[in-house]
């Protein structure tokens, strides 16, 4: 099949599933770039004709805009590829067109209200749709890139997570998810939220493809993992975990006792007792700031300039713009040009660094690779910057998919990537459906 051919279908398919409002933008570009790369004599690269979407908070510099699902933003069209986006294109990726989101990812209203904006929603994009159940939550912020992918509409896609949304998203749509280290790719370029917790990373149907995309984009291979994967058995998250129902709890449990069938190592683990309760300060005190120095790099007229003017631009749209409102964005606008020296953000940097040393402690003492969440709680690699990765063990009584957390240490996606192989191998086709 030629490059054109599999594009073509790509897109006839996303043209057939529009009730899913999982694709903001199209490239109008894509069979045009199809075309050059099936003339073209060099077809080594690691991605070659492979067609992706982006979620649309990462910057492209072709026709497409990027806009975090934001109408305010609508105008924005980037001067340059983000550099992760550059890896992807320069390796033979074709940008099939940009993934619907909540909007700034989830980070403009209040997630305690009974107002909150639904997973998946935008003012541009409208309201993400699940593809196995309408009525299903898809989680987010990625969910398009999720849904995307569940529903067959590209080979793979780039989504980005502060707090669970990669993982938990690739969990609800039954793909695999990667969540990398933080620094592992450049977050450049990109519409922030928090420049120490935002991350790139791929969702893809299967670990393979989506342990290659990672390592074009984050420019670095992902060596293999010698020796047998040492997995450690987590428990203690099941009552923090918001997005965890039994039957999702039973799988994992039935994940963590066939481990030692599939290939590993099985290690029960004591209860961790890590505090988590420091992300909240992180993203008000940095949003702001990171906001303002993406916008400063915007070059099309009409886009705001700053929050400030974000803020306005909503307001004067409402009826559009402000379904949901726009709590998290008027009090991260109140934070002062000292942010950086205020004490709760200090004491937020300090507790994180304690977190991460508790998590390496933890690794440490029980003399693990990777650790399962049986709870399949993503929080805890997500403000640690810790890299995690989701795969379907199962599907629930009403035949939607459950999926799994598993966390490596720092800058150890290889760990990651060869225990889900494992799994993914020898386990999802014969996993049983949970039972509650």
């Amino acid at each position: 099949m030629t490059v054109y051919e599999r594009t073509s279908g790509y897109l006839a398919k996303i043209s057939e599933n529009l009730h899913l409002n999982a694709v903001i933008e199209l490239n109008t570009d894509a069979l045009s770039i199809a075309r050059e790369l099936d003339n073209a004599e060099d077809k080594s690269g690691a991605l070659f004709g492979l067609p992706i979407l982006l979620k649309d908070n990462v910057d492209t510099g072709d026709k497409m805009h990027t806009t975090s699902g934001s109408m305010a933003l609508s105008a924005n069209v980037a001067a340059k590829d983000a550099p992760a986006a550059k890896l992807l294109r320069d390796a033979g990726a074709v940008f099939l067109g940009k993934a619907n989101m909540t909007e700034f990812a989830n980070y403009m209203s209040d997630w305690t209200s009974e107002r909150k904006m639904p997973n998946g929603y935008s003012s541009r994009g409208g309201q993400t749709i699940h593809p196995a159940d309408p009525s299903a939550d898809p989680s987010g912020s990625s969910s398009g890139s999720a849904v995307a992918v569940a529903a067959g509409l590209c080979a793979a896609a780039i989504g980005s997570e502060t707090y669970g949304s990669i993982i938990s998203p690739s969990q609800k749509c039954g793909v695999v998810g990667i969540k990398p280290s933080a620094g592992l790719v450049s977050g450049e370029g990109v519409i922030p939220i928090s420049f120490t917790l935002d991350t790139l990373g791929p969702i893809a149907g299967d670990v393979a493809t989506a342990a290659r995309v990672l390592a074009v984009m984050s420019g670095r291979d992902i060596p293999p993992f010698a020796g047998v994967v040492r997995m450690g058995i987590c428990r203690n998250d099941a009552d923090k975990a918001k997005l965890v129902w039994s039957e999702c709890l039973a799988a994992n449990e039935k994940l963590a006792e066939g481990l030692g069938g599939i290939g590993l190592i099985a290690v029960e683990m004591p209860n961790h007792e890590i505090d988590l309760e420091f992300f909240r300060p992180l993203m008000r005190y940095e949003f702001q700031h990171a906001m303002n120095k993406y916008l400063s790099g915007c070059v099309s007229p009409g886009v705001p300039e700053n929050l400030a003017q974000i803020i306005a631009c909503n307001n004067a749209n409402a009826e559009i713009a402000l379904k949901y409102g726009q709590s998290l964005l008027e009090s991260a606008a109140e934070v002062g040009d000292d942010w950086a020296s205020e004490p709760e953000y200090a004491s937020a940097l300090e507790k994180r660094k304690a977190a991460q040393a508790a998590l390496n402690d933890y690794f440490d003492a029980n003399n693990v690779d990777v650790i399962l969440m049986t709870s399949a709680f993503c929080g805890l690699a997500a403000l640690t910057g810790f890299p995690s990765l989701t795969l379907p063990i199962g599907k629930s009584e009403d035949n939607l998919p459950i999926g799994t957390c598993l966390i490596a240490r720092a800058f150890c996606e290889n760990a990651l990537v060869a225990a889900a192989g494992l799994i993914e191998k020898q386990w999802q086709g014969c996993a049983p459906r949970a039972q509650a």
